[in-house]
């Protein structure tokens, strides 16, 4: 395998006037980074008076990862509120500034919402909640599209220390249930319907098929009206939020919480199949995602900023929600979809609304890069002067289209590494102090003290298990009502350290590179080789869209490499392309990652949120089409049948 060094020496740095006008500076980054490693008690004890307390903390950190003593906690007695943090702070300053600017799946629809006018929908809702017997440490579900009201929920939950569930909108009933299960959930917030891509998502028929299923107690359902289409309301339990509107105040005390108070559960996928509620408490985590927002994206007043993810995953309540809104930003939140109503919807937004920070996936970026730079060049984004990656690793490919086309060769790029779990980015190229390296998620941010292992534990420098040393404020404290699942998970294989489940590399400059998760690095031949790294090649190629890789059993080499690939837009699959495509492999990584199979198809199968779904590919390289698990959560499960029906030709 080619040495890292020689396939990552492409480096970009931001403009002298971008660097000037940064928080962080190279120095700044030197300096501060070893005091929040060596000193982590007073640099977190110093960025935590960022943040309004309404009683000041006593200890900064008290955590322990042993297996009989796994605590974590951070700001211990403080007493706060996140929902004031962001909205009531601001009022005396910004209270005419705009907080959310909400725009519709249609274009020519959008909103504004001023901080005070938040303020006030977050009070009315927030007392609905308390009329409804919503009290302190109640769990409340919201199943909702990506409008305003999404946020009022999540920010009234806040207000009054219910702890919220955001369940994604397109996730089944039965997937709703199940989460409504594990948590027992009081209440659900939804609406009548959604929109997306000009469909209509049917969310409060999917919430009353949820309520039928064994073991769901939801007493009240609250219904925001979106569309003008009619639904069923149960009486007693389902009230219209239009219907009682007037009849609540835009005043709400706000409920002092404990620092480690729960603020939100959050599921993500877990290996056994069922889901895992990832807990996140108030201080630690509001102090985290606040400084990285303000840092990271080098925020400044005026800004616009917007991150293209939904509230149903952690991006939209760290990135979209909590940490701009904690910095008194502009966020900006979209219902739809980047391809609809055609491939140019991102920067028709972009140049209507002059958006300066422009936060997406690699899913994204790959999508519209295949559509064709015409969609992107037709309009006026010369107001950009940040964007960032967030989700999977992005290929240098993908990154060098962003940057040349997306952002005219004149935006730093910040390609972000963090998890649910973690609560926040954690790895980085903070755009005002690094050099950018196209495919590398960067150095640590503050705090963050990351390490290599090799699967017996010992520390490595250039390859290995991810892991993080101690802890930071935004880590999750357990998985709800599951702290041994949550010490097994993260901390069982190796002892005294955070295990993020991913493989990495290190160059010499001391940047990360993510090669994939552990479970998705295969054996090839006794080469450990990581799918991510093989995918990066795959699509260097010119008539590659996308790829994805798996393992399937050879009776040569253990394992043999089986290729799942989208092919440009006109391109056609023959023999020639197929050549060139296995040469690109070989020239990126070498003759033992080439491909043993490739499968031409015109798209992969992805969860809602956009993720590809590894787990079925490695089933239909298998040949076990009979056993490919529970689907509903695909965007498109038709894709499934039609990737199996090429996958039999081919053998």
């Amino acid at each position: 395998m080619k040495d890292l060094e020689n396939k990552n020496d492409l480096t970009f740095k931001a403009s002298k006037d971008f660097i000037a006008k940064s928080y962080i500076k190279k120095d700044d980054y030197d300096t501060l980074y070893k005091e929040s490693i060596n000193d982590p008690e007073k640099f977190w004890g110093e960025m935590a008076k960022k943040i309004s307390w309404i009683k000041p903390y006593s200890k900064v950190k008290d955590v322990s990862f042993q297996k009989n003593d796994l605590h974590i906690s951070w700001f211990k007695n403080g007493i706060l509120n996140v929902s004031y943090n962001c909205i009531d702070k601001h009022l005396k300053t910004k209270a005419n500034d705009i907080a959310l600017i909400c725009e519709a799946d249609e274009p020519g629809n959008s909103k504004k919402i001023t901080y005070q006018q938040l303020h006030d929908e977050v009070c009315k809702f927030a007392n609905l909640l308390k009329y409804n017997n919503v009290k302190k440490h109640d769990r409340v579900t919201i199943y909702m599209p990506m409008i305003c009201e999404a946020v009022f929920a999540m920010l009234a939950c806040a207000r009054i220390g219910a702890i919220h569930s955001v369940v994604f909108g397109g996730f089944s009933p039965e997937a709703l249930a199940q989460r409504l299960i594990d948590c027992d959930s009081k209440l659900i917030i939804t609406c009548n319907e959604g929109k997306r891509g000009g469909k209509i998502i049917p969310l409060k028929n999917n919430v009353d098929e949820a309520l039928k299923i064994k073991g769901v107690d939801v007493k009240n359902v609250i219904v925001f009206k979106h569309t003008s289409n009619d639904v069923n309301m149960e009486k007693q339990r389902d009230i219209y939020y239009h219907e009682v509107e007037k009849t609540l105040k835009k005043t709400c005390e706000i409920e002092p919480m404990e620092a480690e108070d729960p603020l939100f559960i959050l599921y993500t996928s877990g290996s056994t199949g069922k889901p895992k509620g990832v807990l996140h408490t108030s201080a630690g985590y509001l102090v985290y995602v606040a400084l990285s927002f303000k840092w990271v994206f080098d925020y400044k007043d005026g800004d616009i900023y917007w991150c293209t993810a939904d509230v149903g995953w952690v991006t939209g309540h760290s990135y979209i929600v909590y940490g701009p809104l904690a910095n008194g930003a502009t966020t900006l939140i979209f219902e739809g979809m980047p391809t609809y109503p055609d491939a140019s919807r991102f920067w028709q937004i972009c140049s209507e609304h002059k958006v300066n920070i422009f936060y997406t996936a690699p899913t994204a970026i790959r999508t519209l890069m295949k559509a064709g730079n015409e969609y992107v060049k037709k309009y006026d984004l010369s107001a950009l002067k940040l964007l960032g990656s967030v989700g999977e690793p992005i290929n240098p490919k993908a990154w060098l289209w962003y940057y040349d086309i997306v952002g005219n060769k004149n935006c730093p790029i910040v390609d972000t590494w963090w998890q649910t779990e973690t609560g926040g980015i954690m790895l980085t190229s903070l755009p005002g102090a690094h050099l950018q390296k196209p495919g590398s998620a960067g150095l640590p941010f503050f705090g963050i003290n990351p390490i290599l292992v090799n699967d017996s534990g010992e520390e490595v420098n250039d390859s290995g298990n991810l892991c993080i040393k101690d802890s930071w404020p935004g880590q999750a404290r357990t998985l709800y009502n599951n702290h041994k699942r949550f010490y097994e998970t993260y901390f069982q294989a190796f002892p005294n350290k955070y295990f993020s489940g991913d493989s990495a590399l290190k160059d010499s400059d001391g940047y990360f590179h993510i090669t994939g998760r552990v479970d998705d690095v295969m054996n090839i031949s006794g080469h450990r080789i990581g799918t991510a790294e093989v995918e990066s090649a795959l699509v260097s190629s010119p008539y590659v869209a996308e790829a994805a890789v798996v393992s399937y059993a050879h009776d040569i080499k253990g394992e043999a490499i089986y290729a799942f690939i989208t092919l440009m837009k006109d391109v056609k699959d023959c023999e020639e392309i197929l050549k060139e495509i296995k040469a690109c492999v070989k020239k990126e990584i070498g003759s033992i990652a080439v491909p043993e199979i490739i499968q031409f198809s015109p798209a992969l199968p992805r969860t809602r949120s956009g993720k590809i779904m590894r787990r079925i590919l490695r089933k239909i390289a298998s040949n076990e089409y009979e056993d490919l698990g529970d689907i509903s959560t695909l965007a498109n499960s038709s894709v499934v049948a039609d990737i199996i029906e090429v996958h039999k030709e081919l053998i």
